[in-house]
């Protein structure tokens, strides 16, 4: 006699009574009941929970990562006002298809007085040709536009569809959020996994819903994926356990997206991290980086230039540290190549901390800008013929070696910026050193300078 578990494992293998779609698409929302998150949007009195109840949709932008709920949150939308629905992908249509959309709407809404809500997936895919052929339909209201981006809109949407829309942010699903989505796929009779009579361990769920990472596909794929194997290895066992997610979530990598925000987000927090000496938290950020598939020359890459930076002279040997590193994941690669950006990145956030090269940079670049073409004093003119020579080039130039101090009192800088200052090391590791000595220095050359008048 066959195991009763067994044989609804089976049931459900053949699609009795059930459509063969994955897990996620069957447990979309039908109505805004069933949504869960987004409360700064859907809870009473929020915007797009008024825009429903009052039956008064507009256009607008869904930002947000993967699996947040964009696309079931425009179907809701859609559905709970009772418009017209077209879909399509930035990724797949173009220009003509946008048109069709649009005689289509037009079609719709002189013969059933219905709006269409035209949902464009990945919206920032699409270039600016067809960002624009929205525009005039967007404005008179023949369309009502709902785009979702996991891109920010500042960056990949035209101003002018940006200032025609809302652009409305989505939230990752915390944990618990996500925790009720999986407890409502495995109790729903009719989408879910409910005939199946499985529970799910504590343990279980909270690595389920952690490793979802905000992301309600990625943890609906994960479920179905254990539950395939726990028929397959346990067919009497309807429990759910941790070992089973375990399983279900080997392949999975964090969510990087190596040429989106996310890049751009990370990449700050590792140099934040770095910048405010916290050796721990910078360390977090680059395992992120490098578990989402991040190239570690890259990151390397960044850590020469903090070296110089956030550091600079006032630990010298953090340049050449980060070359070196930068020269070893090179050569080594991934994944022993981790140790040494580790240990790059342990010593630079520990390092002393000085800007002051970079502020010099920055003050010298201004002033050459600022003042425009100066011309080099001619005692500082090489003079390689006697031409030069007649016209004053290297006269007067001081030769510091033969200075018993190896100082002398002169002016390296054009006469319109004589005494300026633009580098002003930090009393901050060896800086410290090199302020002293040029302090030092400093009053040398005044003290020569006005033995020289005389004084």
């Amino acid at each position: 006699m066959k195991d009763q578990t067994g044989e609804l494992f089976e049931r459900e293998e053949r699609g009795e009574g059930k459509e063969r779609r994955p897990l996620a698409e069957r447990m979309r929302p039908r109505g805004l009941e069933e949504v869960v998150g987004q409360e700064h949007l859907l809870g009473p009195g929020k915007v797009l929970r008024e825009a429903v109840e009052r039956g008064r949709l507009f256009s607008m932008l869904l930002w947000g990562p993967p699996g947040c709920g964009k696309t079931a949150l425009a179907q809701v939308l859609a559905k709970g006002t009772g418009s017209h629905w077209v879909a399509f992908s930035a990724v797949l249509s173009g220009v003509k298809e946008i048109r069709e959309v649009l005689r289509e709407s037009s079609y719709q809404w002189s013969r059933n007085r219905k709006q269409t809500v035209l949902f464009v997936d990945e919206i920032h895919r699409f270039n600016k040709a067809q960002q624009d052929a929205f525009l005039p339909h967007v404005e008179n209201g023949g369309i009502l536009l709902m785009g979702a981006t996991t891109e920010n809109p500042s960056f990949e949407i035209n101003k002018a569809l940006l200032s025609r829309t809302e652009v409305l942010v989505l939230n990752p699903l915390s944990p618990s959020e996500m925790a009720c989505i999986v407890r409502r796929a495995l109790e729903d009779r009719e989408r879910g996994l409910g005939g199946l009579g499985l529970g799910i361990d504590p343990d279980a769920l909270e690595l389920l819903c952690k490793a979802s990472q905000g992301d309600a596909r990625r943890g609906l794929n994960a479920l179905e994926v254990a539950t395939t194997l726990l028929r397959n290895q346990r067919p009497s066992d309807r429990t759910l356990r941790e070992e089973d997610v375990r399983e279900a979530l080997q392949s999975r990598t964090l969510y990087h997206d190596k040429a989106g925000e996310e890049h751009y987000n990370l990449i700050s927090a590792f140099i934040k991290s770095l910048r405010g000496s916290d050796p721990d938290a910078a360390l977090y950020w680059m395992a992120r980086m490098l578990a989402g598939g991040e190239d570690p020359l890259f990151i390397a890459r960044r850590m020469v230039v903090f070296a110089s930076e956030d550091i600079g002279n006032a630990d010298p040997n953090a340049l050449t540290l980060a070359v070196s590193v930068k020269e070893a994941v090179h050569f080594i690669g991934l994944p022993e190549a981790a140790l040494n950006l580790s240990q790059a990145v342990t010593y630079l956030a520990t390092a002393p901390k000085s800007n002051a090269s970079y502020r010099a940079l920055s003050e010298a670049q201004g002033a050459a800008r600022e003042h425009g073409i100066l011309p080099v004093p001619l005692s500082l003119r090489n003079a390689p013929t006697g031409l030069m020579r007649n016209l004053g080039y290297g006269k007067d130039y001081e030769y510091p070696h033969d200075d018993p101090e190896a100082v002398v009192p002169a002016e390296y800088l054009p006469e319109e910026l004589a005494g300026t200052v633009f580098y002003r090391p930090t009393d901050r590791g060896y800086e410290k050193t090199i302020r002293d000595r040029l302090t030092r220095w400093r009053e040398i050359r005044r003290g020569k300078a006005k033995k020289r008048r005389g004084q």
